[in-house]
């Protein structure tokens, strides 16, 4: 896997991660703030499964902003290439990860290179 699809799929990695511990946050209860910035951001994102020679889901649907971070568990390598060249992971070994941010609205076809009955689909919507 490159260098770059490493480093994406680590980031989306720890904003799944800081998102699952600021929603085990305490409880407030009997206070009150005054602090009008306490919104926290939206983390979008999503996940893709290789197994089986397969992605799974196959197709799906997500907002612009979202990362779709695609997950190796399968015991041979894939690749997550768009067919229109927008994305490509490179090879990834079983256990890795490639995680790519979709900003703009569309229908984004991709596929497996090395597996090419591998096919799936992101649809992205405002």
């Amino acid at each position: 896997m490159s260098k770059a699809g490493k480093i994406i799929g680590g980031i989306a990695l720890m904003a799944a991660l800081l998102f699952a511990v600021s929603a085990c946050g305490g409880s407030n209860s009997g206070t009150t703030s005054n602090n009008a910035s306490t919104a926290t951001p939206e983390i979008k994102s999503s996940q893709v499964m290789m197994k089986g020679s397969k992605f799974d889901p196959g197709d799906l649907t997500v907002t612009v902003g979202t990362t779709v971070t695609w997950s190796n568990t399968d015991s041979v390598a894939h690749t997550v290439t768009a067919t229109d060249g927008a994305f490509s992971s490179g090879n990834l070994d079983p256990g890795t990860n490639f995680g790519y941010t979709f900003n703009a609205t569309g229908t984004f076809d991709y596929a497996c290179t090395i597996h090419l009955a591998m096919k799936g689909k992101v649809t992205v919507t405002e």
